[in-house]
């Protein structure tokens, strides 16, 4: 981490005048409606699609590790699926690698902050301070490092210093709390606020680390309390990380013009809005291969069970695309030995592999880690991050 002086200050940019929500300018432009319109209709396809699996923690384990990869992979912490999988299956969390520790703590956050936030569909300080505390093991809450600036990792240049004063940070989030939970003081359609959002709390910086993974959970949190979504696997990670330069760019944009102009807010939000429509189509797609892979085991399983079949059979191979015989025996509810027998069984139909790891199997769900490579491992993360902190 780079050590900034205190004396590089005097040459920063201008301060950004973080605004207070709901903006003062129409942003209902044509561009954006017209983006709307599309993010809209695919996120409503994906919320139905959603339905089609019988059992909603399938999609929940499957696509938050695949979100967790992505996200931390903005921030050019880089882990394998392989690594992350085989975790799942009895690695101690001292023996990890620090990447997968920090993947499985952001995927540890969202399923916090869905539990949270999915009864009363309020998004409150408290669950971002949760969520935070989860991605990073630190519970400091709102935190003002003196000195705190994003720097261009190119060259080092300061590009944005946030909020250097607490008392400022604590004003600016109560706003953005009340922004987010109450509809009633702006009209703006919940894709468009939650373009805002994100922007608003990346530019307040409310945190000594995490702010960037702790943003992109509150994407997700948002679209849950907000009803555009029942489950939160909707995750703009990949399209982000695939964009990465334009990203910051449009982010700081907006900082660096610091006028009444709604013009650069009207980018950034059309940008958000290509991320949901191209990201839902994505998504739908996963879910679809998801649901016929779950159709063609079953196909297979089931007669090959007969009525030693059970639907929770299907649902262990796919909630742990890495299982192995202690999760079985639970889930079937039968002894070690039956559940040894069924892994092994399974494995000769050519739907698991069997790898052994230290004094003990486990079995991979390889169709379903394919379709997650498919998915996923095409991403090919940009070298150089624009932004990145210093204190």
């Amino acid at each position: 981490m780079k050590i900034c002086k205190y004396s590089d200050f005097y040459n920063m940019k201008k301060e950004y005048k973080i605004p207070t929500l709901p903006l003062p300018y129409d942003l209902e432009t044509v561009a954006v409606l017209k983006q709307l319109s599309k993010a809209n209709r695919k996120l409503a396809e994906l919320k139905g699609i959603a339905r089609t699996i019988p059992n909603e923690n399938i999609l929940i384990s499957t696509l938050t590790m695949q979100e967790a990869r992505d996200s931390s992979a903005v921030e050019n912490i880089v882990t394998t699926q392989d690594d992350l999988y085989k975790a799942g299956v009895g690695n101690k969390l001292s023996i990890m690698n620090p990447a997968t520790k920090e993947v499985l703590r952001y995927r540890e956050a969202i399923f916090e902050g869905f539990k949270l936030v999915r009864e009363n569909k309020i998004l409150s300080n408290n669950v971002i301070k949760k969520v935070q505390e989860l991605v990073k093991l630190n519970n400091a809450g709102f935190l003002v490092s003196p000195g705190k600036a994003l720097v261009n990792q190119s060259d080092g240049s300061v590009v944005y210093t946030p909020p250097q004063d607490i008392n400022e940070v604590n004003k600016q989030m109560e706003n953005l709390e009340i922004f987010i939970n109450n509809p009633e003081i702006c009209n703006l359609d919940p894709l468009i606020k939650m373009a805002i959002i994100h922007h608003q709390f990346e530019s307040i910086h409310p945190f000594g680390d995490g702010n960037g993974r702790t943003g992109r959970i509150i994407n997700i949190l948002y679209l849950v309390i907000t009803d555009l979504l029942d489950l939160p696997i909707l995750y703009l990670s990949r399209y982000i990380t695939h964009n990465k330069n334009k990203y910051y760019a449009l982010l700081q944009a907006i900082r660096d013009k610091n006028t009444d102009n709604a013009k650069e807010w009207e980018e950034w939000i059309v940008f958000i809005l290509k991320g949901i429509e191209e990201t839902s189509t994505n998504t739908i797609e996963l879910v679809k291969g998801i649901s016929q892979l779950m159709a063609e085991y079953k196909k297979t399983l089931r007669p090959l069970f007969d009525k030693a079949y059970k639907h929770e059979l299907i649902n262990n191979l796919f909630f742990h695309p890495y299982t192995k015989i202690e999760y079985m025996q639970n889930d079937m509810m039968v002894q070690r030995k039956t559940a040894a027998k069924y892994l092994d069984k399974i494995v000769e139909t050519g739907l698991l592999e069997k790898v052994k790891k230290g004094r003990e199997n486990y079995y991979i769900n390889v169709k379903l880690c394919n379709l997650f490579l498919n998915y996923s491992d095409k991403l090919e993360p940009e070298e150089n991050t624009i932004e990145s902190i210093v204190k």
